[in-house]
């Protein structure tokens, strides 16, 4: 048998073939479609390293005008959980920002933590998107894989997912963690609950592992607790940690709507906020700043950061994709203290 057919094998991508051949995936897109930048040699190597590998795209076999899609400028962007108001404050500036570019907001709401999610959502994401923004991503999800082999680009707003080599807009949370822990050892406090978010994202273990640098070395004894964005885990989680033998003097919890949840929990137990107990957020959605609750919490700039992934990815379609690698835009968290913190025993 020929030796170019021995390493032949199933499914094989462009990324694949981009890595085999030593080049950017961009380069094999061009390539195998008889663009006229791409060098002799490099598009001959492309072609041989894809026909060993046994990469034939979905577009293969088509004519050169039909293999070049058209462009229908819309966006696909995933967002998994619109109750939570953090999503709004992210979602409509990049909706304002890619209409003032000429481009449609297509929202997609399926579950992507969930493998059922994601299977709907690619079978949403078709030639009728031009590319999409996640914001939803978690650490051990496939989406992204699956898209990037589609050629989709694709740009990581809020959350990424590592090793993947695609764009991606987030906040510093490992800085954003550590400031919280150190406001709350600056006020005294010395048993503190935490409760984070899931595990399996990224804002989660960086948040967490800023928090335990921030505490390193002061004895604090910390209780740790786990669950999804939601009320009702700030509820369910901050009431068995408030009705503990030596309950934490503050919590620290992992969003805002983590943190509204403790609030109610702390209420609904007859405690003062702060006199009684601290609690400190992450996100400063808009919500943060009522009278209601004037939540002290950790800030990041959602609308820049939002408007920025919105201007990556529209600079990624427009050129082909012929951008290079994945570019990473990280905004800085900075502290706001309102009134839900205070000094132990004020």
């Amino acid at each position: 048998m020929d030796g170019h057919r021995t390493e032949r094998r199933r499914g094989a991508t462009s990324s694949t073939v981009a890595e085999a051949a030593g080049v950017a995936q961009s380069t094999v897109s061009r390539a195998l479609r008889g663009d006229p930048r791409v060098r002799d040699d490099t598009r001959r190597l492309i072609e041989e390293t894809a026909e060993r590998l046994g990469y034939r795209p979905s577009w293969a076999g088509l004519t050169p005008a039909a293999a070049l899609p058209a462009r229908t400028r819309s966006i696909g962007v995933v967002a998994s959980d619109l109750t939570n108001p953090f999503f709004p404050s992210l979602l409509n500036p990049v909706h304002d920002e890619l209409q003032l570019m000429g481009y449609r907001f297509v929202l997609f709401a399926e579950r992507t933590d969930l493998p059922t999610g994601q299977e709907a959502l690619l079978s949403l994401l078709n030639s009728s998107i031009d590319g999409v923004l996640i914001t939803t991503a978690t650490l051990d999800s496939h989406l992204g894989e699956a898209l990037t082999a589609r050629e989709l680009p694709i740009v990581l707003l809020n959350r990424y997912v590592d090793g993947m080599d695609v764009d991606r807009v987030t906040a510093d949370n490992h800085h954003g963690g550590r400031t919280a822990a150190r406001h709350l050892l600056d006020l005294g406090h010395r048993s503190i609950g935490v409760i984070r978010g899931p595990a399996n994202t990224s804002t989660s273990r960086d948040r967490h592992a800023g928090v335990l640098e921030g505490l390193a070395g002061s004895g604090v004894v910390l209780e740790v607790r786990e669950g999804p964005y939601t009320h009702q885990s700030g509820y369910q989680n901050a009431r068995e940690l408030l009705r503990l033998p030596a309950p934490p003097t503050a919590l620290l919890c992992g969003n805002d709507i983590i943190a509204f949840g403790a609030l109610d929990a702390a209420k609904s137990l007859g405690l003062d906020v702060p006199a009684d107990i601290s609690v400190l957020g992450f996100d400063d959605v808009p919500m943060a700043s009522w009278e209601v609750f004037q939540l002290t919490t950790v800030h990041q700039p959602l609308s820049e950061m939002a408007r920025t992934a919105a201007r990556l990815l529209v600079e990624r379609i427009e050129h082909d994709g012929d951008i290079g690698a994945g570019r990473e835009r990280l905004f800085a968290t900075s502290l706001v203290q309102r009134s839900t913190t205070q000094h132990v025993g004020s």
